[in-house]
């Protein structure tokens, strides 16, 4: 196919130049009637390309096949056989994914390390999770994905399955054995849907971990906005084989996305992957150099350590993408969260995830030199101030067995059922109605349906103290949660 081609923004080009008369939504009229103070911050650009895509973009049938021919266009440079758009985010479409394999009381493997959104698509379907424990790594206090090990046992305790749901890579750029794990699915019988937010890069340099189509998977949700270049919320799912059927996977999307699609989030996928097909090889390479230089350097600052192979090996991760950048601040006596703040107050640096110990930092093919030395000065500034910084709150981290709780009940019927809010000190024993994910990345610690531990409420009780953020519960500031009525 010609790449050379983006549907997209060629529809809205044309769109542009013709200027018609709109007496449709959006009521701005592209931003005729928007405020001036909104379009300065805004610019006129978004305004004047945010139109509907029916009578729009395309003609009131859709009959110029403008978005389906980006689709193709883009299932073609990553290798997929079906490719659909999404302008609600991953969390919407692997919300689509689930349902299109599991329906309701039917039980699907699920990783347990999973995004609070797929607890809200067991949720909403009312299926039944068989938990895949993760690879704990009680080193570091963070989870890896699974391993095949793990998923064969989980496959010998729910043969009836309809598939299962992985995660990889995780927010930490920790990748799973996808292909060994799509493996051991398919000789069951079963779809595998990998959760691949954090890796729609990976199809477009060979040094990158392997992407989740070209290692079996049966479904593939990326979040283009997360290391692409697309808008936020732009995400798109891929499909191969027949598992899961085309039409079934786009009738689940149909009956949950929205019925006025973003244009801007369309264009922005259609012209990352241009520029992904026509230059992502050297513009990724390029990241690549960067961020191994990046470890470089951290390596050489007192209090800091930039992990990567030390997420890997027999046990833990099976690989890392090596654009996320793990750096443990613990030796500098304080907390990730305080990193994160002094980063931002001081420095007017952010970073996308911070936990009691580390912050992570994602380079893409948008930095430079310029980007990742303004970082290392900052941390470089950071590490002489070891001794200085706000001491860590005391986290009750649980075990790894602390962490792998009782499932009592469906999580749609939790979540739906009688319910009471009580202080955190009284929950252990109870049923969680309600998700509690510390956030980024947005792994629940309990999910509705499952029995709260004494090690999971004094994790998520002193964690708030420490500064976590865990903004789904009722009450976030932690003093209470949300239980199955007794």
């Amino acid at each position: 196919m010609d790449h050379a081609q983006a549907p997209v923004l060629e529809a809205l080009s044309a769109y542009h130049r013709r200027g018609p008369l709109s007496f449709t939504p959006p009521g701005h009229k592209q931003g005729a009637g928007a405020d001036p103070r909104a379009v300065e911050v805004l610019g006129d650009g978004v305004f004047a390309s945010d139109i509907l895509a029916m009578n729009g973009l395309d003609d009131r049938r859709m009959g110029h096949g403008v978005l389906e021919h980006a689709q193709r266009l883009m299932a073609d440079a990553v290798h997929a056989e079906h490719t659909f758009f999404s302008t609600c985010g991953s969390s919407l479409s692997v919300k689509s994914a689930m349902l299109a394999v599991a329906g309701p009381h039917e039980k699907l493997l699920v990783s347990r390390n999973a995004h609070k959104s797929v607890i809200a698509g067991l949720i909403i379907a009312g299926i039944e999770p068989v938990w895949v424990s993760p690879r704990w790594d009680a080193g570091h206090h963070f989870s890896h994905p699974p391993g095949p090990e793990q998923v064969a046992a989980a496959l010998d305790r729910a043969p009836d399955a309809r598939g299962m749901l992985l995660v990889s890579p995780t927010a930490y750029g920790t990748c799973a054995d996808v292909r060994a794990i799509a493996d051991l699915c398919h000789r069951a019988g079963k779809a595998l849907v990998v959760d691949e937010a954090w890796g729609a890069h990976l199809p477009f340099h060979p040094d990158l971990p392997t992407w989740a189509m070209d290692a079996g998977a049966d479904v593939c949700v990326t979040s283009v906005h997360k290391m692409g270049a697309g808008l936020e919320q732009g995400s798109v799912f891929h499909l191969q084989g027949d598992l899961v059927g085309p039409h079934t996977l786009k009738l689940c999307e149909d009956l949950l996305g929205t019925t006025s699609p973003s244009v801007l989030v369309y264009a922005g996928l259609d012209g990352w992957r241009r520029q992904m097909v026509e230059h992502g090889r050297s513009l990724l390479g390029n990241a690549l150099d960067l961020a191994g230089r990046l470890r470089e350097e951290i390596a050489r600052l007192p209090g800091l350590c930039a992990l990567s192979c030390e997420l890997v090996g027999p046990g833990l991760a099976f690989g890392h993408d090596p654009l996320i950048v793990v750096i443990d601040v613990s030796e500098l006596g304080t907390s990730g969260y305080a990193v994160s703040d002094w980063l931002f107050d001081e420095r007017a640096i952010a970073v996308g995830l911070a936990d009691h110990r580390r912050v992570v930092v994602q380079i893409t093919h948008a930095d430079t030199e310029q980007s990742t030395g303004t970082l290392l000065d900052a941390l470089a500034e950071l590490s002489t101030l070891r001794g200085t910084l706000p001491p860590p709150a005391a986290v009750a981290l649980p075990s790894p067995a602390g962490l792998e709780l009782e499932t009592a009940m469906l999580p749609r019927t939790a979540f739906f059922g009688p319910v009471e809010q009580i202080p955190v000190e009284r929950s252990p024993g109870r049923v969680a109605a309600e998700m509690a994910s510390p956030y980024p990345p947005g792994v629940p610690a309990v999910c509705p349906g499952e029995r709260i531990s004494q090690e999971v409420a004094d994790y998520l009780r002193t964690g708030a103290e420490a500064g976590m953020y865990v903004p789904d519960c009722t009450d976030p500031s932690l003093r209470t949660l949300r239980v199955v009525a007794e």
